[in-house]
């Protein structure tokens, strides 16, 4: 680990001098150079990082659509970073999930709570804490071919054909809008081609991993084009369930499949249709018992308990029950407690329409129409006897349930062009969604009088337990809350970028956008009884943003942004009365550079920001874990819109170069700093409270290697990949002040790649892969919420997985 934080202190300083050097440097900006065409302001060639380079020719360019048009990722004024094709198949990306272990510093992914089925996104230290509600937004959109999706839920769906992943670092509330104060994550599938052609890929993993994949495009036909992908991936548990018939935890399976289809009738019309359907069967991480009772409290005995009416004396904690393991900093292989665990089931679907209208070389006009779907039957039983205290009889092992209904439609209009020394992108907007929650928290399991065994409970007798029938279904329990929720967004956005003649190396680019946000929605059962709560939201918003841009040469680009962000307020549907919140909104203050240096062998992105944000969000939760109480496994949370002014401070750097031909190397890092003020704790009479920014490590950073080398004799190519990714501990919650440990995770691949198999182009690669390559385990997600009643919980990061894969191109 001494190494590691060398290699953090050394891209610290760098970081330093960087903006010690950009504060006196001119700054540039823009898109696209004046009266480009507008669907292709920079035509460039469509590399990514992690891709080797051409021999002999450097770096390749990065095509980006950050701007709503195609352009260089190095002449366009926003921090991004990208991940392509082959850089993701480099790490065994199956799903956003995946890129959890740091790969794009800025950009942190971890599970809510411990679930597979739902991801918090988060850039540049805006990340929410609970977004898997009805009721509320991310602080970074999430959008697959332009289209926003509006919940958490679903989002750790299998990938396809994914052509690149793009991260727009910082607020982009001027082209993509509201929820995106922290930055957007864009992804961006492989197109039909109109041509033949095929991929047919087949792996094999431990853990009993299997995965396949079938990309498909046919030859254009009176003007169509059709594209059509499916993918499979699975793999089994990596903890245990000594229940039998009962699933571990760790488990996916993940299936689905996506058509598309271009028409283009006559020369500068296309119209493309999509569909995708997807399911993933999953379960959640396993909760475990790290320690027991840190605070050193007298532990109770059990005929103290008893002479106590069945409760703990004051001032004591409760014995641990001798079948429960306190597995401090080994990550379990099999659970200590048999609880029923079924599988989650998260089912999305979606249909786009993309009409684009070419009227003149310098104007397209662009319809983007998207209508989405997710339905999530959650089944979380991954505490077991490690969250809620031990009492002789008592019920434990919380089942959170939830089911869950969203549909969402879109529709985005865009004008997309030039005139002499000005670039421009006009567009109007409109989102609406439905959402609708059910839940309820039953204990599955009950312990004997003192601790050495236990029961299951069922609330409806089922037969035999198998994986799919754990003696629970939906309707058979005791549902304790309901929720739905609407919302709708208007808006209208204009950007445009300047260039003075006869200077044609400054660029002004400004824009602006104005939304309507109103939401409204009703909880209408509170622990298990009706009820009626209802909440409103209506807010108007105009998110500036200004860009001045300079190109010092020809390949060296600096520029200085101001720009704006919000999230939109709503409800939490954990609170008792549905309370309604207010929006957070953003400003922040960036200057960067972009360099290609040495005839483009090394490339070095910096960014250096600030950023202050006025109504942050903050959800303090508690959850009952005494068994003797009537609230028992109630878990509550209230969100309060914390006072002043919050705090955001970071520096990035990215680095890649080409020392050598077939030899690519790069590193990233990312420093965040974080403050917010002294917020009033509704679960403590309001008392202010510290709070923190989740999942936000100070300083994180990665590094790769990739190595090509070409067989003699042969078309075939060996491909050597390593990467290797680093952040300090993180806080898991608003209101804790418990932290995760520093997590490392080293990924590699070994490819022979494109053997010829016959005269006519189709070729072969074979690899071998692993993830988290040195088995490293550390806690990712952690809480001292019950330090006081029974100890720390927490859930580590998966153990290593290996495997082989074949893919055929024909």
């Amino acid at each position: 680990m001494t190494m590691m934080m060398v290699m953090v202190s050394r891209a610290r300083l760098l970081g330093g001098v960087a903006l010690g050097l950009l504060a006196t440097t001119p700054a540039w900006a823009g898109t696209a150079p004046a009266g480009a065409p507008a669907a292709s302001a920079d035509p460039v060639a469509p590399a990514a990082t992690g891709e080797a380079p051409p021999e002999g020719e450097g770096l390749g360019e990065i095509v980006v659509t950050a701007t709503k048009r195609e352009t260089s990722l190095q002449k366009t004024p926003i921090a991004i970073s990208v991940l392509g094709a082959e850089a993701l198949k480099d790490r065994h990306v199956q799903s956003l999930l995946d890129l959890a272990d740091g790969t794009v510093p800025s950009l942190r992914v971890a599970t809510f709570e411990a679930r597979q089925s739902a991801l918090t996104i988060g850039i540049r230290g805006i990340v929410p804490f609970d977004q898997n509600q009805t009721a509320r937004d991310t602080g970074v959109g999430v959008y697959i071919d332009g289209v926003y999706i509006g919940r958490s839920q679903g989002l750790n769906s299998a990938l396809f054909d994914i052509q690149r992943v793009e991260v727009l670092r910082g607020p982009q509330g001027t082209l993509f809008g509201r929820n995106t104060e922290g930055g957007a994550l864009s992804l961006v599938t492989a197109q039909p081609t109109g041509k033949f052609g095929a991929t047919l890929t087949g792996g094999i993993g431990n853990y009993g991993a299997y995965n396949s994949a079938v990309h498909l495009n046919l030859p254009e036909y009176h003007n169509i084009s059709i594209k059509l992908d499916g993918v499979l991936q699975h793999q089994n548990a990596f903890v245990t369930n000594p229940l039998p018939g009962s699933a571990g935890w760790g488990y996916f399976n993940r299936i689905g499949g996506h058509a598309a289809a271009l028409w283009k009738p006559v020369d500068g019309v296309s119209v493309e249709l999509s569909y995708d359907q997807a399911k993933d069967q999953n379960t959640p991480f396993y909760s475990q018992l790290v320690n027991y009772n840190p605070a050193g409290l007298p532990v109770a005995t059990l005929a103290q308990i008893a002479g106590n009416g069945g409760k703990l004396p004051s001032g004591t904690i409760a014995p641990l029950s001798p079948l429960v393991v306190v597995s401090g900093d080994d990550r379990m292989k099999r659970a200590d407690i048999g609880v029923p665990q079924q599988l989650s089931v998260d089912q999305t679907h979606g249909f786009s329409t993309k009409l684009n209208y070419q009227i003149t070389p310098d104007l397209e006009l662009r319809s983007i129409t998207a209508w989405r779907g997710v339905t999530t039957d959650q089944w979380d039983n991954s505490g077991g006897a490690h969250r809620t205290v031990f009492l002789p009889n008592s019920k434990f092992s919380r089942y959170s349930l939830s089911f869950m209904q969203q549909h969402q439609f879109s529709q985005e209009f865009q004008a997309v062009g030039n005139l002499p020394q000005f670039d421009y992108v006009a567009g109007l907007y409109y989102f609406t969604e439905n959402a609708r929650e059910t839940a309820a928290t039953p204990s599955t399991n009950q312990w004997n009088a003192d601790g050495t065994g236990y029961t299951i409970l069922s609330q409806v007798a089922l037969g035999t337990i198998t994986s799919n029938n754990q003696g629970w279904a939906p309707g058979s329990f005791f549902f304790q809350r309901g929720s739905v929720a609407r919302a709708y967004s208007y808006a209208a956005f204009a950007q445009g970028t300047y260039t003075p003649a006869g200077f044609d190396a400054f660029h002004l680019t400004f824009g602006g956008r104005y939304t309507r946000d109103k939401r409204n929605g009703t909880l209408y059962l509170v622990q298990g009884k009706a009820a009626n709560f209802p909440f409103t939201f209506d807010t108007n918003r105009f998110d500036p943003m200004v860009t001045a841009a300079f190109d010092a040469t020809d390949a060296i680009h600096l520029y200085a942004k101001y720009s704006t962000g919000y999230r939109a307020g709503g409800a939490n549907d954990r609170s008792q009365t549905f309370a309604a919140f207010g929006p957070e909104t953003v400003k922040s203050y960036e200057i960067g550079s972009k360099m290609d240096l040495f005839d483009k062998r090394v490339r070095l992105n910096l960014a250096g920001y600030i950023m202050d944000r006025t109504g942050t969000q903050i959800d303090f939760d508690n959850v009952d874990t005494n068994p003797s109480s009537p609230t028992y496994n109630l878990h509550t949370e209230e969100t309060r819109n914390a006072p002043g002014t919050s705090k955001i401070r970071g520096i990035e750097a990215d680095l890649t170069a080409n020392p050598v031909d077939g030899l690519t190397v790069g590193a990233s890092y990312a420093y965040t700093y974080t403050n917010i003020p002294l917020t009033p704790n509704p679960f403590l009479n309001n008392t202010p409270t510290q709070v923190f920014v989740v999942f936000t490590p100070r300083n994180a950073a990665s590094a790769y290697a990739d190595y090509e080398r070409p067989l003699a004799g042969s078309d075939a190519k060996l491909r050597f990949h390593l990467d290797g990714n680093y952040a300090d501990p993180v806080y898991s919650f608003q209101n804790e002040a418990t932290r995760t440990d520093r997590s490392f995770v080293m990924n590699g691949r070994i490819a022979l790649a494109d053997i010829p198999l016959t005269g006519a182009g189709t070729t072969m690669t074979v690899s071998l892969w692993s993830r988290n390559l040195l088995d490293t385990s550390f806690i990712y997600r952690r809480s001292a919420a019950n330090a006081r009643t029974l100890g720390d919980y927490a859930n580590f990061n998966p153990p290593r997985t290996v495997g082989v894969e074949a893919s055929v191109r024909f």
